[in-house]
């Protein structure tokens, strides 16, 4: 709409006082008057758009940072291989040495049968943990796994020896089953009443305390052109998603096994996980990249089970 026209404006201004009564058009000195009154309305006009640019300006920041839908503008983080945490870290993937022979390391053992009510589990207290091929006796490498990890995961291990201030341990690093020695100084123990077996044939998840079952139920495993890694692994990274994840549903058991077929996925080390999914129909069926996926409902009941340290055997 264009600006008021000063003749209407002065047409609609009560009368004069000291003027006589007049239908005829308005006096000149009324004109002026109108003249001034059109003007302050427009000096004002323009005040008032300028304070809503100002403002306008200074949210924009915030409006640029979210999208059509209301979403923000920021990708998921993807968390596969790559656990979603409150973590910072912007630490590397660590280098590993090819072959665990490479680096004085040895392949763990499945669990042995009848299987233990308890397993025990070590959880680091500095900063970093030492590697050691026999006690005393440094692995070649010299490396030492960082606490926490480089996706911002506490370290934990699973003690499968004690040898005095010596505890032979599985660790969370390629290859699948690495075990070495560490310093019982180096961590804190504890332990957990259940284990897990993955049977990838008949795509099958069993929780066991002990020889007893706890809980059973059908999953998804690896295509035949990237299975799911067999061995004996362990859990090292719990995450419950909510809202659920658009792929991994209602939350993820990561454990320690890598697959022998992706080097990386995720921005990840190619570590494999048991997740939740939002196409129940894939259940029963080899369908992932190497994970381990199962209702919503039954990852969140596994979860419960399954504290950091939990053994993990993935068998055929």
């Amino acid at each position: 709409m264009g600006a008021p026209d000063p003749d209407a404006v002065a047409a609609t201004e009560p009368p004069d006082p000291g003027a006589a009564p007049t239908t005829g058009p308005p006096r000149p000195h009324r004109r002026r008057r109108a003249r001034r009154a059109a003007l302050a309305i427009g000096v004002l006009a323009v005040l008032v758009v300028g304070v809503a640019l100002v403002v306008v300006d200074r949210s924009a920041p915030e409006i640029a940072a979210t999208v059509a839908d209301g979403e923000p503008a920021v990708a998921e983080p993807e968390v596969d291989g790559r656990w979603a945490t409150t973590s910072t870290t912007t630490t590397a993937p660590p280098t590993i040495p090819a072959t665990p022979a490479e680096d004085g390391l040895a392949i763990a053992p499945p669990l042995e049968r009848p299987w233990a009510e308890r397993f025990t589990v070590a959880d680091a207290v500095g900063p970093s943990v030492p590697l050691f091929s026999a006690p005393d006796v440094p692995v070649p490498s010299g490396r030492a796994l960082d606490n926490p990890t480089w996706e911002g995961l506490p370290l934990t291990f699973l003690v499968r020896e004690r040898r005095g201030g010596w505890l032979r341990a599985q660790i969370m690093s390629r290859p699948n089953s690495a075990l070495a020695w560490i310093r019982a100084g180096d961590v804190t123990l504890r332990t957990v009443e259940h284990h897990i077996v993955i049977e990838r044939g008949a795509r099958r998840l069993t929780v066991y305390r002990g020889e007893e079952v706890v809980l059973q139920t059908s999953v998804a495993t690896g295509k035949a052109s990237s299975p799911t890694p067999l061995g004996t692994f362990f859990v090292d990274g719990v995450v419950r998603l909510s809202p659920p994840h658009r792929a991994y549903g209602t939350g993820q058991l990561s454990f320690t096994g890598f697959s022998e077929v992706h080097t990386s996925f995720g921005g990840g080390v190619g570590q494999v996980a048991m997740h939740g999914t939002q196409n129940p129909a894939l259940i029963g069926t080899p369908a992932s990249a190497g994970c381990v996926r199962m209702r919503n409902e039954d990852i969140d009941a596994v979860t419960a089970l399954s504290p950091t340290g939990t053994p993990v055997e993935v068998v055929a």
